[in-house]
C-alpha cells in the first residue's frame, strides 16, 4: 500500500453539522424542508447535484438558476457559521502517515472551501487535492477517485481510501478501490458497503496498519 486518500468532510474536519445547517436555511427560502439527515445522506454531492436530487424529492425540478442561487446562498450561509475543526487525533494521524504514504483529498465541496480548509489546518500534507469543482460527476460517480488516483500515480491496488459516508463508499467502490469508513454522522448500517468500518477516527491508524498487513500477506 502506497496511497491513502482521504474524504474531508466527516473524516478529516468535523464539518457536515455546518453544512447542513447551511443546506437547510438556503432550502428553507426555496420553500422546501430538509432535515440534517437528508444532507448527510447526499454528504459528497457536489452543490448542483444536492439541489437537484432535494428539489426532485420535493417533486420540483430545479433550473439552472436555482441551483445556481441556492448553491451561491448555502456557501455564503456556511461561511458566516461555520466552526469547523479537525477530529481529535487527525492532526497526529497524518503526522504518522505522510513521511511512508502519498496522501490525497476527495471531496464533494467547492473549490475555495476545501482548499481554505486545507490551507488552514493541514497546509502541505496532501500531495493531491481533488474538490467538487474538478469533476464533472460527483460522488457516488467513480470519478472523483479514480482522478486522484489518476493523479498519485499509483496502482489501485496500492490505495485505500478512507470515508464516512454512503454515496462516498460507493464511489470508491466503483472506482475498485478498498474503503475503510469510520462513523461520524450516520450509524454503521449506512457504511455498510465499506470493505472495514471503524467506530472511532482514534481507530483509523491501527485500521490502515492492519490493510498494510494484510496487502502485504
Amino acid at each position: 500500500m502506497k496511497a491513502i486518500i482521504f474524504d474531508m468532510d466527516g473524516v478529516l474536519v468535523d464539518s457536515m453539522p455546518y453544512h447542513a445547517d447551511a443546506w437547510i436555511q438556503a432550502f428553507a427560502d426555496a420553500g422546501i424542508k430538509v432535515e440534517k439527515r437528508d444532507i448527510y445522506e447526499l454528504e459528497g454531492s457536489n452543490h448542483m447535484q444536492t439541489v437537484d436530487i432535494i428539489f426532485r424529492r420535493a417533486g420540483r425540478v430545479p433550473t439552472y438558476k436555482d441551483a445556481e442561487e441556492l448553491s451561491k446562498k448555502k456557501i455564503e450561509i456556511f461561511n458566516r457559521i461555520e466552526h469547523v475543526r479537525p477530529f481529535n487525533g487527525i492532526k497526529e494521524l497524518l503526522a504518522e502517515l505522510a513521511p511512508k504514504y502519498s496522501l490525497a483529498v476527495v471531496s464533494g465541496s467547492n473549490h475555495n472551501t476545501v482548499h481554505d480548509l486545507m490551507d488552514t489546518f493541514f497546509p502541505g500534507a496532501f500531495k493531491v487535492i481533488i474538490d467538487g469543482d474538478d469533476v464533472h460527476k460527483s460522488k457516488p460517480d467513480p470519478e472523483p477517485y479514480l482522478m486522484a488516483v489518476e493523479q498519485l500515480f499509483v496502482p489501485k491496488k496500492e490505495c485505500i481510501v478512507i470515508e464516512n459516508a454512503p454515496l462516498g463508499i460507493r464511489s470508491a467502490k466503483s472506482a475498485g478501490l478498498r474503503c475503510i469508513a469510520v462513523v461520524a454522522y450516520l450509524g454503521r448500517e449506512s457504511l455498510k458497503e465499506a470493505d472495514l468500518i471503524v467506530d472511532s477516527h482514534r481507530d483509523l491508524l491501527s485500521a490502515i496498519q492492519a490493510e498494510k498487513r494484510s496487502s502485504i500477506n
